[in-house]
């Protein structure tokens, strides 16, 4: 064992990761990896004859998610094969412990990719271009034999108008307008986790999307709202109005616009009072508060009702 870890795991998972790539191969260093709130990840150095490797190791410890979906390492690494096969920016899976038999959680091994994450852009406009044209390449890969379908978290009989809004009875015309008939719409691969901090960057490049858990089946229209409101939060309105424009640029008639998947994303963040994603917190975002969550979430939210009144 080298003492230059950062992180320590136990012995059964590290023995499981060097079987998984080479036994003969030393373990250099483990270090926890933070921005992601619903599983351990770590990045694994590995050192051998020919230099050093880098490895992505997530474990599944959340035990009410692993209640509701217990094939969470299959799910992802099954996720792995099909974005690697397809040509997309993903990490390549390696090895997955299914039922945590091995690892005493549920666990994938991936490659690790290059690039950090940006959520302070420099150049806002050309990394919400990015950002757009990258999920035009996803969407367009064929998802008819994927064994996972998109559903939605929150059952529509459950949502309340929020307590701490501003424009509450507005917020009520975008739940009627949710609870209304479901579009029709083309069925493609999607992320269903697609935000800017589950993108990396190389000198302004996109060089990976990493978190590929959630990946299904569905509508391309949740992966642009489930962005569009992460944005909206972090950088305000214009910015998902900016990101939505660059999407559709690079779809053209690929893609035909519905305003229901925009508001089916929002109302998902009505599970209580707006925080601050802690995420965007360990990846060094400052000078947010919970309120301007709020803030700008009932004003994204008056801008799509907008839209359709």
């Amino acid at each position: 064992m080298n003492p230059s870890y950062k992180a320590s795991l136990p012995d059964q998972v590290l023995k499981w990761v060097l079987r998984s790539i080479d036994a003969c191969t030393a373990i250099r260093s483990v270090e926890r990896l933070y921005g992601g709130t619903s599983s351990l990840v770590y990045h694994i150095s590995l050192e051998n004859g020919q230099g050093v490797q880098s490895f992505v190791l997530r474990l599944f410890n959340n035990q009410e998610w692993l209640h509701k979906e217990p094939d969470l390492a299959l799910h992802e690494a099954e996720s792995l094969d099909w974005a690697s096969w397809h040509g997309l920016p993903a990490p390549e899976m390696v090895a997955f412990d299914e039922t945590g038999r091995e690892c005493g959680w549920p666990a994938v091994l991936m490659t690790k990719l290059k690039g950090s994450v940006v959520l302070s852009p420099q150049q806002e406009e050309s990394w919400l271009n990015e950002l757009a044209e990258i999920l035009v390449h996803i969407h367009a890969v064929n998802a008819d034999n994927f064994p996972w379908t998109y559903f939605s978290y929150n059952d529509p009989d459950d949502w309340e108008l929020p307590n701490w809004s501003r424009f509450p009875k507005r917020w009520g015309i975008a739940i009627d307008y949710v609870k209304s008939s479901r579009p029709e719409s083309r069925t493609c691969f999607i992320h269903r986790d697609y935000h800017p901090a589950n993108v990396l960057w190389t000198q302004n490049t996109i060089t990976g999307v990493v978190d590929w858990v959630n990946a299904c089946r569905g509508p391309a229209g949740i992966d642009i709202g489930h962005c569009r409101v992460n944005l909206a939060q972090l950088l305000g309105v214009k910015a998902a109005d900016a990101f939505l424009t660059a999407y559709q640029t690079h779809a053209g008639s690929a893609f035909h616009y519905d305003p229901y998947w925009d508001f089916v994303s929002l109302i998902d963040f009505l599970s209580g009072p707006p925080k601050v994603f802690s995420g965007w917190k360990a990846l060094g975002v400052s000078g947010l508060t919970d309120q301007l969550m709020a803030e700008r979430l009932d004003d994204y939210m008056a801008h799509l009702v907008g839209q359709i009144s």
